[in-house]
């Protein structure tokens, strides 16, 4: 069996960002299905980076999997890595394991080790966007627990992603938590996401002030790239340090275990490097008692189906991610799309990744170029 083609499928959800399918064909009549990553404004270098690497595979073996991702790091990127690169390369390489999947009839995870766990734990993301108050947080955190789910995230600091931010931005963010562990309860897990914003100083003072609300976790207090300052928040606060959603392959991780500077980790099947890559840096983490929590801010189809079949892997494995906003589309061009029921997913035992794509329904809602965003300008920067 030999690679026939690799193309792209972007699609426009309409919330936030456009998704990127990647698609493989083989000679065999066998196709799969894979997922890059994507931010606004750069999923059009990511579609390229798919097009340009998607080159290399053709007339390959799509079992030989280590191989091609190992050579595409080697000799096609020059061991210069980037978020377009490994998106791309995700996209390729988790379509490659549903092709194999398929070829074998088994789920992924059975030709990976065998699964740990009949069941996913995730929590609720994208429920808060553009919430305005304290009460508005709480509303709608009431709202997603009645739906079934047992855990749900949240950023609660307002105003843009700066190292510094006021007095008044720390105490609103303290009592829209709090309005939150109001509204659900004590039994209801509530992840904190401060999306690499602050600086050491103010990621200390406000998990201290977070710790009495029982938060599961404090996830990317600040850039992951000064690894001693993301080490010293950790030995200084009380809640467990997330990071990683931002950091590339195996190599990228070892400093975070070497520092001991998280307690969970967060990779992205779509943008880490693919399923593999995803379950060896969970191996790696293992021996430095670091759990995995995967990050998914990606489609309720494909990636999360990868993510699926790769934490049911992991003996570290607690909690992932699910976009309640892209559910509604998911649903249209996925018949089988994993759905969490009481806050769980059951594990699919079809072949592959356990989904398919309806490509017709995805050519009604083709990708879309975004306007220009209102991105700051010195005039609008405070003192």
């Amino acid at each position: 069996m030999k690679v026939t083609s690799v193309k792209c499928v972007t699609v426009h959800p309409g919330w936030r960002k456009n998704w990127i399918f990647v698609k493989v064909e083989t000679d065999a009549g066998i196709h799969g299905w894979g997922e890059a990553y994507s931010q606004y404004d750069r999923d059009p270098s990511v579609v390229a980076h798919v097009e340009q690497l998607g080159r290399y595979l053709i007339g390959r073996d799509p079992f030989q999997i280590k191989h091609f991702t190992q050579m595409a790091f080697d000799d096609y990127a020059a061991r210069r890595g980037s978020l377009e690169f490994y998106s791309a390369l995700s996209g390729i390489e988790t379509a490659m394991w549903d092709i194999a999947g398929k070829a074998t009839g088994q789920p992924v995870y059975n030709l990976l080790g065998g699964p740990v766990r009949d069941k996913i734990k995730v929590y609720a993301n994208g429920w808060y966007y553009k919430m305005t108050s304290a009460d508005d947080y709480a509303r709608a955190a009431e709202k997603v627990v009645k739906t079934g789910f047992t855990a749900i995230k949240m950023d609660p600091i307002s105003g843009p992603w700066r190292n510094y931010i006021t007095r008044q931005q720390a105490d609103y963010s303290v009592s829209v938590l709090k309005a939150v562990r109001d509204a659900v309860g004590p039994d209801v897990e509530i992840l904190l996401d401060l999306h690499r914003r602050l600086s050491p100083m103010h990621a200390i003072d406000l998990a201290d002030r977070y710790a009495e609300f029982n938060p599961y976790y404090f996830e990317e207090p600040c850039m992951w790239e000064n690894v001693e300052a993301l080490a010293d928040i950790k030995s200084k606060v009380r809640l467990p340090v997330v990071t990683g959603e931002a950091i590339y392959a195996k190599a990228g991780f070892r400093p975070i275990f070497q520092h001991n500077a998280a307690d969970i980790i967060n990779p992205d099947v779509a943008s880490c490097g693919g399923i593999l890559e995803l379950k060896e840096i969970a191996a790696m983490a293992e021996p430095y008692f670091v759990a995995v929590s995967p990050h998914n801010y990606n489609s309720t189809t494909v990636a999360l189906a990868a993510t699926v079949q790769a934490s049911a892997l992991m003996p570290n494995f607690v909690i992932t991610e699910y976009f309640l906003p892209f559910v509604e589309l998911g649903m249209k061009c996925c018949p089988e799309m994993l759905q969490p029921k009481n806050g769980y997913i059951d594990l699919p035992t079809a072949p592959g990744l356990g989904i398919d794509l309806d490509e017709e329904v995805l050519a009604r809602h083709p990708g879309q170029q975004f306007p220009l965003r209102d991105l700051r300008h010195p005039s609008d920067e405070g003192p």
